[in-house]
């Protein structure tokens, strides 16, 4: 579905304090736009942004920054954060160019929530659990690092459980019912997406991989 566009979305994310303008400028030196230097995660189509403000309001010894390709949907999280300030960056650009704005190894965490399936099999390669897009994480995350992805798209699900071995991941832990899953729901923040989707009675799936 196409997304309603916003007129003034795309000013206001210019003149926001909140938003990165060059983040190709940032690449290799992102703890400078932090008062710390801490822990670095990112969320990749973070939407409206509430997984990332509540897991920065939740930890925060950990710096977040959010990505998100559409600036009308950028503009709703720019809005609560206006309501409720926290140290959080934001950046609007598409996924497939973050290898070009983070350094090697400067990414501690990648969160993949709820993204586009894009179920036609000739459009898999721009699925962000892809081994191509494995491929750009390999390059910024951290050797140590993780990325969590969840889902209520089981066909998406299984795809990526396939695309991680494929990718030269590892596979640490993964389920098809988080919510009844005790392990891996402790400390779950839920997004818009998860709320909505398991209030319906749709369970949610996650997995965890590492290199």
């Amino acid at each position: 579905m196409r997304l309603r566009n916003i007129p003034g979305a795309e000013e206001a994310i210019l003149n926001s304090e909140y938003c990165i303008k060059n983040p190709e400028e940032q690449k290799g030196h992102w703890q400078d736009c932090f008062d710390k230097v801490q822990p670095l995660h990112i969320e990749i189509g973070m939407g409206k942004g509430r997984f990332i403000m509540d897991m920065s309001a939740l930890h925060p010894d950990i710096n977040y920054i959010g990505i998100e390709r559409y600036s009308s949907v950028l503009l709703r999280a720019l809005q609560k954060m206006e309501q409720n300030p926290l140290p959080i960056k934001f950046i609007c650009m598409d996924a497939a160019d973050v290898a070009e704005v983070f350094a090697k190894d400067e990414v501690d965490r990648i969160y993949l929530n709820f993204s586009d399936p894009w179920p036609k099999d000739r459009h898999a390669k721009r699925r962000l659990t892809s081994r191509q897009f494995f491929a750009r994480y390999d390059l910024i995350l951290k050797k140590e690092g993780h990325l969590e992805f969840k889902t209520d798209n089981q066909d998406l699900f299984t795809f990526s459980l396939e695309e991680v071995p494929e990718a030269g991941w590892v596979l640490d832990a993964s389920t098809f019912d988080l919510h009844h899953d005790a392990k891996l729901m402790e400390g779950n923040v839920m997004t818009e997406y998860e709320e909505k989707f398991s209030s319906k009675g749709n369970p949610i799936c996650k997995l965890i991989a590492s290199r």
